[in-house]
């Protein structure tokens, strides 16, 4: 097992039991953080992980009891797509672990299976759905910090990070709110062990890590809703800069949005770098009328192309659609690029 963190004098007999399955299963188990993780994707595992659903949370587990007893027993009701169990430093359990099938329906049925499963003499476990937190909120950020700042931090202390969101904070007059959202639970768990762990310092302030609250989220969604009249919706998913998809952003700039593919093939021509290419694509249409787009953009002198989602709404501008696809896409290359704006 890679990371292995116990004192050899608690519960002797379990983790030796625990080695020799290993030993003869071959299975392997990782030890990072305070869990240990089997799986994530398993053996031979083709295509995207599971859905949002198929995730188990399982309490009031034995302390002494390990993945030798526990994988098998959540392997006899579906296929395991990964096991994470919570570890003290000495070696004993946390008392609970997350199970990840391979569908929603094998998680439904390990609730409907074992919850309140006996697994020890009177000991009987808790299994039910797991809420799957992929979201946090990081609170004290100055109003000194860019986005692309508080990304390039973020991919460097952390993995697994999706979306980066920036708001003015709505409980201070001063100062931003940053919304993390991350592809997984386990890769948030991680981010916000590190980051609360780490005394995250960001141009001298002090930065408070927390899972994202749903009235928070909501405090955020009236906040910015009641200021929204651009029209513009930005957002970028797994690549640069982003804003939440379901809050309406008022652009920041102070020139038409129209001006942004001039902008950027100004840019691009002064640095010979050749014109940018775009391609875009309606992949959403909300009945409010917001519609989310695929964006890529290939600017030829540039080692990568930029890709992302934004959402656009109908205006009275007179422009297509994909005409202010283009000019958000060319808004957010341009933000990541770190161009001024304002």
């Amino acid at each position: 097992m890679e990371g292995q963190m116990w004192s050899d004098t608690i519960n002797q007999a379990n983790k030796t039991a625990l080695l020799a399955w290993v030993k003869e299963t071959g299975i392997h188990l990782v030890q990072v953080n305070g869990q240990r993780k089997y799986g994530g994707p398993p053996p031979g595992w083709v295509g995207d992980p599971p859905p949002s659903g198929s995730e188990v949370f399982i309490g009031k587990l034995p302390q002494d009891m390990y993945e030798n007893k526990l994988i098998p027993l959540f392997q006899s009701v579906g296929k395991l797509y990964e096991f994470r169990l919570m570890m003290t430093f000495s070696g004993l359990n946390r008392g609970f672990a997350y199970a990840k099938y391979s569908d929603c329906r094998s998680a439904q049925v390990a609730i409907t299976t074992l919850n309140n499963f006996e697994v020890q003499k009177g000991c009987l476990i808790m299994v039910c759905k797991s809420t799957e937190k992929c979201e946090l909120c990081m609170d004290g950020l100055p109003s000194s910090v860019s986005l692309g700042q508080l990304q390039m931090v973020l991919q460097e202390v952390t993995t697994g990070v999706k979306n980066v969101s920036l708001y003015p904070n709505p409980s201070r007059k001063q100062g931003q709110l940053a919304v993390l959202k991350y592809h997984s639970h386990w890769a948030a768990a991680m981010a916000k062990k590190t980051l609360a762990e780490g005394n995250l310092d960001l141009h001298g302030e002090e930065i408070h890590v927390d899972w994202l609250k749903p009235e928070m989220k909501q405090k955020l969604r009236n906040s910015l809703g009641k200021t929204s009249s651009e029209g513009l919706k930005l957002g970028c998913d797994g690549g640069a800069s982003s804003q939440r998809p379901d809050v309406p952003v008022p652009s920041p700039l102070h020139v038409p949005l129209s001006s942004m593919l001039d902008y950027l093939s100004a840019l691009c021509k002064k640095q010979q770098l050749g014109e940018p290419v775009y391609l875009t694509k309606c992949v959403q249409v909300n009945p409010d009328g917001w519609m989310r787009f695929w964006y890529q953009v290939v600017i030829p002198g540039y080692p990568s192309p930029f890709r992302g989602f934004i959402w656009i709404k109908p205006d009275q501008s007179g422009l297509g659609e994909h005409e202010k696809a283009k000019n958000a896409a060319a808004f957010q290359v341009l933000k990541t690029l770190g161009c001024p704006l304002f």
